[in-house]
């Protein structure tokens, strides 16, 4: 029974971290595509193909049904998970991309401090360290520790950057009380959050360019990809995670989203190489590290004790 259990840790933490790296494809992509795609069409593009996605997988597997038993949670995630998206996308224009990063990925700093009390997890000494690394090494990659750039753009968009962040982290919290032990039960709630964010984004495509069908392969091409692996795969993943990790370890294991983000965006955008975005990923995985630990410790010593 231990081992099991154990077994079962260790693939929450890799099925998290993987979600991450996941995630942290979509900036470049999604940098690329807004240089063709105005923010308004390319939010209702990706995720009207996730749920479409995800609705011919579970009509294939047979395992689609409309059953709710916390509706008004679920209604709660899909506004939270649209708004948070369509936040980003309008302020992202206004701002520096090194103050889009910082201000979103705070969203793990947000977590840390309402997760005892929304959801009363425990914070030990390891998982406030790992906070710390986390945050560090955010502010590394996404600065560069040249903080000119902080004064760069518009407060408005600063404000709903950091809204935004906050609004995820929300979202991740109570995507905790979403999880069940059965994976038939892990798509079907997917479905539902993803149909919602959905319904929730499709009146701001009234606001979209015109070019809102006639879209070139390119953008297409970053569309299927941001909507597929870098949602409905990473959302499969983290939500499978969820089941054995805390909220808030949980957040910090995502931070290999940036570490990813930073190696994509020099692959693919040719983007330089700097000593400090170099550190900031090493000490997110120090964070990572720290956090993974303390779970695995902490789940053997729950297992003795019962």
């Amino acid at each position: 029974m231990p081992h099991q259990l154990f077994s079962n840790k260790a693939k929450a933490i890799f099925f998290t971290i993987l979600a991450g790296a996941l995630w942290g494809t979509s900036f470049p992509i999604i940098k690329i595509g807004l240089k063709t795609i105005d923010p308004f069409t390319f939010v209702f593009w990706r995720f009207f193909i996730s749920c479409v996605t995800l609705l011919v997988v579970m009509l294939l597997f047979k395992k689609l049904e409309f059953k709710a038993p916390n509706k008004k949670l679920l209604i709660f995630l899909g506004i939270a998970n649209a708004a948070g998206y369509l936040l980003q996308y309008i302020a992202m224009p206004y701002t520096t991309a090194a103050k889009a990063a910082l201000f979103i990925n705070l969203s793990a700093i947000w977590v840390a401090i309402l997760s005892p009390k929304l959801l009363g997890e425990n914070f030990s000494p390891k998982k406030v360290a790992g906070v710390l690394f986390g945050l560090a090494g955010i502010i590394f990659v996404s600065t560069n520790l040249d903080f000119s750039t902080l004064n760069q753009g518009q407060t408005a968009a600063d404000v709903l950057l950091i809204i935004s962040g906050l609004t995820w982290a929300l979202f991740m919290i109570y995507n905790k009380k979403l999880v069940k032990n059965s994976t038939s039960a892990t798509f079907q709630n997917m479905t539902l959050v993803l149909m919602l964010t959905f319904i929730a984004i499709a009146p701001f495509s009234l606001l979209a360019g015109p070019n809102f069908f006639a879209l070139d392969g390119w953008a297409w091409a970053a569309i299927v990809w941001t909507a597929i692996v870098c949602w409905v795969l990473p959302y499969y993943l983290w939500l499978e995670g969820l089941k054995h990790l805390s909220a808030s370890t949980s957040t910090v294991l995502l931070l290999s989203e940036i570490v990813v983000a930073v190696i994509a965006s020099i692959v693919i955008l040719k983007e330089p190489i700097t000593i400090f975005s170099t550190i900031g990923a090493f000490l997110i995985v120090i964070a990572i590290a720290l956090v993974s630990v303390r779970d695995k410790r902490a789940n053997a010593e729950k297992t003795v004790n019962n």
